[in-house]
């Protein structure tokens, strides 16, 4: 009984051993679930531009692609374009204006994915002040954000209305709506989708002046942007990105109000002060995401040409040697390679 019990024990170690030297001779792989790194640069604070990748963050689209998303914390002191330029964010959310700008200083971007297809912004002023036409900000004072496009841009607004194109800049140092208020500054540029929101929201009385009804011409408003050389090394990668990023826009564009929730539940408490804001903002976004029956990203050379065109004749754009540039490839600044 005894040395049938040993023997049993002996026989069981014996299989367990004779096993695990199998697999170990073998080398049978194990899977691995591991997730890739992906940075991304976001260009101001969250908001509703911002919805989609949130969104996908929270269903987990990204981990479905294999991806572990880290959301870079956004600073004054460093734009998403040059995190994205200096290869310390793999993608980032930027501006048409930024892709222009940093590939006419031999700094390439490209755009991978409109947020926005259309130019969603304008110029706002207190109704109050008597300012009813863009001719009429002549020798007012402009709350500007510190950017080189802004002067030109607004000048020729103002030239294509028949005034002088002469204004005065400050730089902001607090909010848009806030300087306008205090009546710091006479008219500043906005975004439809969040300051003309909190307007409305707030009864103020304004008269608003959309930049593509007074001669600027349209553009993508918001695009996600990755460098040729990202482009060329990890074309794999960023297509996963922007398949997850896809699904959380579209998602966004459906359902708002969820979406909307979830930008608030994704961020620190206090991000968001005014949730009613967020909720309509995000109804607005929804709106315009996309074009009905249009694919969500998309880009073509008309968006492209016209308005960077535009300011480039303006003389803002200096490439390397520091000397405007007034011609360049437009074709290269955009790709829809990496949308489903």
């Amino acid at each position: 009984m005894n040395k049938n019990y040993f023997f049993s024990i002996f026989l069981f170690l014996f299989v367990i051993c004779f096993v695990v030297w199998q697999l170990n001779s073998h080398k049978v792989p194990v899977q691995s679930n591991k997730l890739t790194p992906f940075r991304l640069a976001l260009d101001w604070t969250p908001n509703t531009n911002h919805t989609g990748v949130y969104v996908a963050l929270a269903k987990g689209w990204y981990k479905e692609q294999g991806l572990d998303l880290r959301i870079l914390p956004y600073s004054p002191s460093v734009s998403s374009s040059v995190l994205v330029t200096s290869g310390k964010a793999d993608a980032g959310v930027s501006f048409i204006e930024d892709v222009v700008g940093e590939t006419a200083k031999n700094n390439p971007l490209v755009s991978i994915g409109a947020i926005l297809q259309h130019n969603t912004s304008g110029l706002i002023i207190l109704k109050e002040s008597g300012i009813n036409r863009p001719k009429d900000f002549d020798g007012k004072i402009y709350g500007g954000y510190g950017s080189p496009f802004e002067n030109p841009i607004i000048s020729e607004i103002i030239k294509k209305d028949g005034g002088t194109g002469d204004f005065k800049n400050i730089i902001l140092e607090i909010g848009a709506m806030q300087a306008l208020e205090t009546k710091k500054i006479d008219f500043v540029w906005i975004f439809s989708g969040w300051e003309l929101v909190q307007a409305n929201l707030d009864g103020i009385k304004y008269n608003y002046f959309p930049l593509i009804k007074y001669g600027i011409p349209d553009s993508p408003t918001v695009v996600f942007v990755a460098t040729p050389n990202k482009i060329k090394i990890s074309p794999e990668l960023l297509k996963k990105f922007m398949m997850a990023t896809a699904q959380g826009y579209e998602y966004a564009r459906l359902f708002p109000k969820e979406s909307a929730q979830i930008l608030i539940d994704q961020n620190p408490k206090d991000t968001f002060p005014n949730l009613k804001l967020v909720f309509s903002s995000q109804e607005f976004m929804s709106k315009n995401y996309v074009d009905k029956n249009k694919q969500w990203g998309i880009q073509d050379v008309k968006s492209w040409s016209g308005y960077s065109q535009f300011i480039l004749d303006s003389g803002a754009i200096l490439g390397g040697d520091n000397k405007p540039v007034k011609k360049m490839d437009f074709t290269v600044l955009f790709t829809n390679q990496f949308l489903p």
